[in-house]
Parts: C-alpha cells; sequence; structure tokens
C-alpha cells in the first residue's frame, strides 16, 4: 500500500491538477487591443507588428539593441545623498526606492554606457520610466553629468535617450536644482564640438523636458511619443478649450517644428549612425544591409521555384 499511497496517487494528482500560467505571457497593444506573444514582442524590439504602437522597453534593452552586439562598458553613477529632506507621505522615500531598485535592477532612473555604434565610439545614457517614473533627482543629475563631462573629454559623441514624467518630488528643490546643473553640462558638451542628439521617448515631459532634452544638436521622437512640459489634461484645464487631436504627440510636433524627425525604433540605430558621420565628416556607415552575393542567389532562386512543375525546356528549344 505505500507503493500506491506514496507514488501512484501523487502521480494522478498531479495530473488531474491545473498548471498555473503567468500572466504576461501576452501584451495587449494600448491602440488595437491585440494580443502579443511576449518573446514576439521583445524580437520586435517591443513594437506592436500590425499597429506599430511602440511599447516600452527598459534601459537595458534599449542600450543593448543600440550598441554593436549589445556590447557597451557601463558608467558609473556617483553616490549621492538618499533621502537629504526625510521625505514621507503615504510612505517613506527610502521605501519607494528601495522597492524600486528591486523591481528595476538599477541604482537609479538613470543607465549610461560606452560602446561602439556602427564602428564609430558613442557615449549613450538612458532614462527608464519604470524607476519612479524616470524622475529626475540627485542621482540622476550626477549620471547624466558624469556621461557628457565623459564624452566631452574623450571627445565622443553623445546619445541621449529621454523618457521621465519630470523632476522627482520627493527631493524637493535640489531635484530643481538639476535642470540648470544639466544645462550646464549641455553648454560644456557643445564647447567641444562634441554632437549631442536626443531620442524623445514616451512620455517625456515636465522639467527634463524644459532642460537638457530639448537643447540637443538633433531631436528624434518615436512614433506617438508624448512630449511637452505640462500634460494636455492639466493644459485643458488651465485654458478651458479643447486641444486639437494628437496635441504633444510626435507627429503634431514635427509639423509644428518642435522636432527635427520622427523615426520608427527599428530605423534609429541607422539614422543616428548616419547623423553622426556627417557632423563628423566622417564617411557613412551602411547597416544592416545583406551581403550582395546572397541576394543574388535569393533572386535567382525565385523563378525556379515558380515554375518547378513545369517540364525542363529541351535542347533544341533553347538553341532556337
Amino acid at each position: 500500500m505505500n507503493w500506491i499511497t506514496n507514488y501512484v496517487r501523487p502521480k494522478f494528482n498531479n495530473f488531474w491538477q491545473k498548471k498555473e500560467m503567468p500572466e504576461n505571457l501576452w501584451i495587449k497593444c494600448p491602440e488595437t487591443g491585440e494580443m502579443v506573444f511576449h518573446k514576439d514582442l521583445e524580437a520586435n524590439m517591443g513594437v506592436i507588428p500590425n499597429s506599430g504602437h511602440h511599447m516600452r522597453i527598459t534601459s537595458g534593452e534599449r542600450l543593448a539593441n543600440f550598441f554593436d552586439n549589445g556590447e557597451y562598458a557601463a558608467i558609473k553613477t556617483p553616490e549621492v545623498a538618499l533621502d537629504p529632506l526625510k521625505f514621507r507621505d503615504q510612505r517613506k522615500y527610502v521605501d519607494r526606492l528601495r522597492d524600486a531598485k528591486i523591481k528595476t535592477g538599477m541604482d537609479d532612473a538613470v543607465l549610461a554606457g560606452r560602446g561602439l555604434v556602427g564602428g564609430t565610439e558613442m557615449v549613450a545614457l538612458v532614462q527608464d520610466f519604470n524607476f519612479m517614473g524616470g524622475s529626475l533627482g540627485m542621482a540622476a543629475g550626477e549620471g547624466i553629468i558624469t556621461a557628457m563631462e565623459l564624452a566631452a573629454s574623450e571627445k565622443l559623441p553623445f546619445i541621449l535617450f529621454a523618457a521621465s514624467g519630470g523632476a522627482r518630488m520627493q527631493e524637493g528643490i535640489l531635484s530643481l536644482m538639476q535642470m540648470p546643473r544639466t544645462t550646464v553640462a549641455v553648454e560644456r558638451l557643445k564647447e567641444t564640438g562634441v554632437p549631442y542628439i536626443v531620442v524623445l521617448t514616451n512620455p517625456t515631459t515636465g522639467g527634463v523636458t524644459a532642460s537638457y532634452a530639448m537643447l540637443g544638436d538633433i531631436h528624434i521622437a518615436e512614433p506617438g511619443a508624448l512630449i511637452g512640459f505640462a500634460g494636455p489634461r492639466v493644459i485643458e484645464q488651465t485654458i478651458r478649450e479643447k486641444l486639437p487631436e494628437g496635441f504633444q504627440r510626435s507627429e503634431y510636433l514635427l509639423e509644428h517644428g518642435m522636432v527635427d524627425m520622427v523615426v520608427p525604433r527599428h530605423e534609429l540605430k541607422s539614422t543616428i549612425v548616419n547623423l553622426i558621420c556627417l557632423l563628423l565628416k566622417i564617411p557613412p556607415v551602411i547597416l544592416a544591409l545583406p551581403p550582395v552575393e546572397e541576394a543574388v542567389e535569393i533572386s535567382e532562386e525565385k523563378p525556379v521555384e515558380a515554375d518547378k512543375d513545369k517540364k525542363p525546356a529541351k535542347k533544341s528549344d533553347k538553341t532556337t
């Protein structure tokens, strides 16, 4: 009876027991409601295949897609005081920081790296919206300034991927001071003649838009990104008027001269590489093109597959 009760019965119980499935295997498109398998979405760089909606991606995924072969050297962010104001609302600020670090695996809202992009060495920095809304605090400000100073000293192009809800309210005036500090760092960067390109992602608002995010040499926006200082709802409540359709979105800002171009995520890397080559006056780099031999083989195989049911022609027919 021990064999039946200890082995056979558990086997039957496991067979009939319902298995638990993870909840995040399928992602729903906010625009169309389309369900996309998470691995397919990751392989497509976070872009919904049919609708083209750009989902948020992590800072690690962003840098891995941007640098050649996903290889880069991380730039360490200087340490700052964690809770200088001893701030508390519904929860302590230190508790919110701890949870955000556990959730994202990051020290703060920015991640910077140095590596090759299209064979040209660059410095790139990404704001991660998953870390407390990508808010600008002392640690994020120090990270941006450190990365910009490195790019200026080494004379490397600097690429910024902005995504933020604004300044971090838990740090009060100390977070607002990061706006002029990062602005000064941008000016030092431009004094060296180093290209500074800003990629505006969804969303980029508040004090970030009012400082370093709108001071680039060239401003690129991802499709459908919300970009502005105050949100549309706040503006409507203030002026008591209905805003135009698509107000503060990338396409609307492009029409009104606020950004230079709107580029899909798949084309960002090649676009930035060509812009850097143009600004540095170096030969352009062609990315993601198949070899010539492979293209010839494909073109020769197509007619053979189309006529595979037909009989081969006779030798006499070829000569005539």
